[in-house]
C-alpha cells in the first residue's frame, strides 16, 4: 500500500505543476475558466501517460487491488483538495464545491473519475 501512496504523490506533483504552468502561462490570455478546462485536459493527459509507465513497470496483481488503488487514489486526491484547499490555501468550501459543476464547464471531476479508475484500465491493459 505505501508504494501505491507514493506513486499517488508523482500524480500530486504531476497536479502542482500542471496548476503552475497553467497560471504563469495561458491564464492571464484565457481567462479562468478556459485556463481550467485546458489545464483538466492536460492534466488528464499527464496522469494517463504517467500511469502508463508506472503500471507498466508495476504490475497490479488482480482486479481488486486495481479497485483499491483506485479508490485509495480518489480519497487521497479528495482528502488534499479539501484540506490542503481549505486550511492552507484558505479557499472557502462553497469555492472548492463549485468545481464540482460539469454543466457550467468545470471538468474537475473528470480528473478524480479517471484518477479512481486508471489503474483498473491499465490493469486489463497490461494482462
Amino acid at each position: 500500500m505505501i508504494t501505491f501512496i507514493l506513486l499517488w504523490l508523482g500524480l500530486l506533483l504531476l497536479a502542482i505543476i500542471n496548476g503552475a504552468i497553467r497560471d504563469f502561462t495561458y491564464l492571464n490570455i484565457f481567462g479562468e475558466h478556459t485556463a481550467h478546462q485546458v489545464s483538466s485536459i492536460i492534466l488528464l493527459l499527464l496522469i494517463s501517460t504517467y500511469c502508463y509507465f508506472i503500471f507498466g513497470y508495476w504490475r497490479l496483481t488482480s482486479e481488486n487491488e486495481a479497485i483499491f488503488v483506485g479508490v485509495l487514489w480518489l480519497l487521497l486526491t479528495l482528502a488534499f483538495e479539501f484540506l490542503f484547499g481549505h486550511y492552507v490555501a484558505k479557499h472557502s468550501w462553497k469555492k472548492l464545491l463549485s468545481k464540482y459543476n460539469i454543466f457550467k464547464g468545470d471538468l474537475w471531476i473528470l480528473i478524480l473519475i479517471w484518477t479512481a479508475v486508471v489503474p483498473l484500465i491499465y490493469y486489463n491493459f497490461f494482462q
